[in-house]
């Protein structure tokens, strides 16, 4: 495996190109036009400038990371790609559809995965060109620092493409864990409800915001509170997930908050709107409520 390549080139997308190219692989990143690429590409070489001020990378290394990385305006250069990663919006139409027009062009050995958090793979697999070759890989943001990667494989998923992935993961350095294609695979089938019911704590006046989030870090032991964690992952992907676990089990426990569908409703997504839970217009954020 030489090439990848990533569609989608948000924070997700721009992250996954990063860890790749600086694992080695060429990287061809794409979005909806060419100047949305570019954009994703000027975030990673901001990230890199970071690093080389703290004095965790040499200019050197970034150039040879930037230096991996082509930006493409139309999927015509992904016949030549191994891997394709899509890091698309979590909404399964935009994902399907992408699937539909890559798998016009990509290579018959080319294995086409999902960076999906929650929508299940088998499912998505049908808008694949080969359901075997067909793989959900889920990284966590931000991607160069956390260190994790979920493989889910879907029911028709092979055992060869599993191990490309794998091997993959490995040379990213990451932790790999193996989840089986149910409702919210492992990490958001547990962290959503906790999000959820954060929400519905804060809806029902059990505690204002500031305190829901330092009783659960404190109390738990966590890097950050559940309403500070929804701002960071965007309030408009949390509700996604969470109706994807209330409509693929029908339990009533997975059903969404009405204040994160009204914060939704409201476009206060959170740290990419600058509003959610939090206000971060200044410098340091404030609680809304």
């Amino acid at each position: 495996m030489k090439i990848i390549s990533v569609i989608g080139a948000g924070q997700m997308g721009a992250g996954i190109a990063q860890v790749s190219a600086a694992a080695g692989y060429d990287v061809l990143l794409s979005d909806i036009n060419i100047e949305q690429a570019n954009l994703g590409k000027q975030g990673i070489e901001k990230q890199l400038s970071r690093l080389i001020s703290k004095e965790k990378m040499d200019a050197k290394t970034a150039d040879d990371i930037l230096g991996r990385i082509q930006c493409i305006g139309d999927y015509a250069p992904l016949s030549n790609a191994d891997l394709v990663i899509e890091a698309a919006t979590e909404r399964e139409e935009i994902k399907r559809n992408i699937f539909d027009a890559v798998g016009k062009v990509i290579g018959k050995d080319a294995i086409l995965a999902s960076n999906t958090s929650s929508i299940p793979i088998t499912r998505m697999a049908q808008a694949a060109p080969d359901p075997s070759r067909f793989i959900g890989v889920h990284f966590f943001n931000p991607v160069p620092i956390m260190g994790l990667i979920e493989i889910i494989r879907g029911l028709a998923t092979s055992d060869e493409t599993v191990t490309a992935i794998t091997d993959y993961g490995k040379k990213l350095g990451k932790k790999l864990v193996f989840a089986n294609d149910a409702p919210g695979f492992i990490v958001n089938r547990v962290l959503m409800p906790m999000i959820n019911e954060a929400c519905f704590a804060l809806g029902e006046g059990v505690a204002n915001i500031q305190d829901i989030d330092t009783a659960c870090q404190l109390g738990l032991n966590h890097p950050m509170g559940p309403l500070t964690l929804a701002d960071f992952v965007g309030l408009d992907t949390c509700l996604e997930i969470t109706k994807i676990l209330f409509h693929s089990t029908g339990d009533s426990k997975f059903r969404p908050a009405p204040i994160l569908q009204k914060y939704v409703e409201a476009g206060w997504l959170g740290r990419k709107t600058k509003r959610g839970f939090y206000d971060y217009s200044g410098e340091v954020p404030v609680p809304t409520r």
